[in-house]
């Protein structure tokens, strides 16, 4: 676990960013993306240069081995003292522990920042080792959406875990 660096994500990195995200898109259900993104399209939900909303590479002795982000909840003020949390890990980097570096990073980064007071991991129902990884780390499950999404021929449910910070 030592060697983790958590680093601004720039503009330069989507590139980086796509290979990994795009992996899920195609192996997985951690996102109901069907199809893989470019670029362009994750600039549109990642959050970049944004004081409120911090995104970082996730880098191993000078590998790039995921991101990570704060975004925002929902695009009204009112919601602003809640923010979503993201962490993906390629997978050679599951179950070292670097997820669990990632969290309480974001998390600290959301409490220095002062405007957050309510984190959300929202979540593929049949995710075991995201939903695994938010429990351990204090995350409690506020909801449950039934049926709610459909990716390789499966029904999804979708559940959100909730801490306060």
């Amino acid at each position: 676990m030592n060697g983790i660096v958590f680093k601004t994500l720039r503009e330069e990195d989507l590139t980086e960013v796509k290979e990994i995200y795009n992996y899920f898109v195609k192996h997985s259900t951690a996102t109901f993306h069907l199809d893989e993104v470019t670029e362009k399209d994750l600039s549109t939900f990642l959050p970049i240069n944004n004081q409120n909303y911090p995104s970082y590479l996730i880098i191993e002795n000078e590998v790039t081995v995921g991101y990570m982000y704060l975004g925002a909840f929902k695009p009204r003020e009112a919601y602003n003292r809640t923010a979503e949390l993201t962490v993906y890990l390629k997978k050679e980097a599951w179950g070292r522990g670097i997820g669990e570096q990632a969290i309480a990073y974001l998390e600290n980064e959301a409490k220095q920042g002062g405007m957050i007071k309510v984190l959300l991991a929202v979540i593929s129902g049949d995710n075991k080792g995201s939903i695994r990884l938010f429990e351990k780390n204090g995350y409690e499950k506020s909801a449950h959406l039934r049926q709610v999404g459909e990716k390789f021929g499966k029904v999804l449910d979708v559940v959100i875990y909730q801490k306060d910070i």
